[in-house]
């Protein structure tokens, strides 16, 4: 997101605090007895809970949406066959942000002042998702599985209340640097990446990753989520000659990227696209044949394999996914994701000591490897004292055909 949106949204934040300081509290405030005496129990009773979601349902991000859809169709699994959460029936709001941080802090206050929600279950994307944290912190508003790598969410400790769910992008981008300096030790790198607190949280992260060894960045270019294409830093880039090519952008521009290489004949980097962009939907976009052997990795099971149609767990996704989020692509990354973090949700807000907001915020930050069956095997959710990362471990895989293959072994980033 462009410098001056990011203003914008401060500026709007800004305001939202300053009327909260002002006594506009705006939701009911409600409090437990017991051994949970005065904690805050808004949106939550006995029979039911209520989640408020922000994404980007529309605008240059919108591929991401799936994620909130799939979200949707795993609650309404849950309270259709499980009876919710604790015997809690889930009331899932969602809301759309446009990927523009100002719609972000409006669409949140409306979900925590006029709809009361117990929980934001999540936000989406760096940048929109930091116009609201200082807000939903202040108010003591669980801030849930930030649907972004941004390394603060789990780095940060002035905002207890807010916590990530994937793996980092410092992780993600120590599991490249990994890869990168285990099978070209002396390669020389080339970088697009977007100009925000997403791309340069991947590039700084990468380049301190390789520090000391034979990887050197040669060139690097950026680009607004407001620009029509990459093209030209695709032809900037490619005058480097450089042994690989980082391609840390959004889904839109990702694909713009990857037909740009392989356009480009002259030249032939190995080309690394980051995990938020890797939907086989994107790549098909831009023809398999253009993208063989393309570098990822992965943290979830590949629903597009079609050696995991006897996963149980991949099984259950689909079958569930097909009756209750009608229309949803069940191989689409985004859906998977959507459907695991909100699994991950579920078994968090389960394992609460007192189904209040502060039982749930301690229990997103107690979590003892909480396994999730749509995680790759070895991946499992822990958070504890100093540590509030749930997933810091990534494989790396490759494009094969029109599917991903996994390559070495799962990459503890935490090493």
């Amino acid at each position: 997101m462009g410098t001056k949106a990011i203003r914008i949204a401060g500026v709007a934040a800004a305001a939202l605090l300053t009327l909260t300081a002002c006594g506009g509290r705006g939701d009911t405030a409600t409090t437990a007895g017991g051994d949970c005496q005065g904690q805050q129990t808004v949106g939550i009773t006995d029979t039911s809970v209520k989640l408020g979601g922000v994404y980007p349902l529309s605008g240059p991000a919108s591929a991401y949406g799936e994620a909130g859809k799939a979200g949707r169709a795993y609650f309404d699994y849950l309270n259709a066959e499980k009876g919710g959460i604790n015997g809690r029936k889930v009331e899932y709001l969602v809301r759309d942000d446009a990927y523009q941080p100002p719609k972000t802090v409006e669409e949140t206050r409306r979900l925590v002042e006029q709809d009361q929600v117990f929980a934001i279950f999540p936000t989406l994307g760096t940048a929109t998702s930091s116009a609201v944290w200082d807000y939903l912190n202040q108010r003591q508003v669980p801030q849930v599985f930030v649907a972004g790598g941004a390394t603060k969410w789990g780095a940060d400790t002035a905002h207890p209340w807010t916590i990530g769910w994937q793996p980092s992008y410092r992780s993600e981008a120590r599991a490249y640097a990994s890869y990168v300096r285990q099978e070209r030790p002396d390669a020389t790198v080339a970088v697009l990446y977007q100009n925000d607190d997403f791309g340069k949280d991947l590039l700084d992260s990468f380049r301190a990753a390789v520090a000391g060894s034979g990887v050197r960045i040669v060139a690097e270019q950026s680009y607004e989520v407001t620009d029509p294409t990459v093209e030209p830093q695709l032809r900037t880039l490619s005058g480097s000659k450089a042994d690989v090519l980082l391609n840390f952008s959004t889904p839109k521009f990702a694909a713009q990227a990857l037909a740009a290489d392989a356009r480009a004949t002259e030249w032939n980097p190995r080309h690394i696209v980051t995990t938020v962009a890797n939907s086989v939907t994107t790549l098909k976009s831009v023809g398999f044949d253009n993208v063989q052997g393309v570098i990822s990795a992965a943290y979830t099971k590949d629903p597009a394999d079609p050696s995991r149609d006897t996963d149980p767990a991949m099984r259950e996704y689909k079958d569930k996914l097909a009756r209750y989020g009608q229309g949803i692509d069940p191989t689409s990354v985004y859906a998977i994701i959507g459907w695991a973090s909100a699994d991950s949700f579920a078994k968090t807000l389960a394992a609460a000591s007192c189904p209040t907001r502060e039982g749930l915020r301690d229990s997103m930050r107690n979590l003892n490897n909480i396994p999730v069956d749509l995680l790759l095997p070895g991946v499992t959710l822990k958070t504890g004292a100093g540590d509030a990362f749930p997933i810091e471990a990534l494989q790396i895989q490759r494009l094969t055909g029109d599917r991903w293959s996994l390559v070495g072994d799962i990459i503890d980033t935490t090493k």
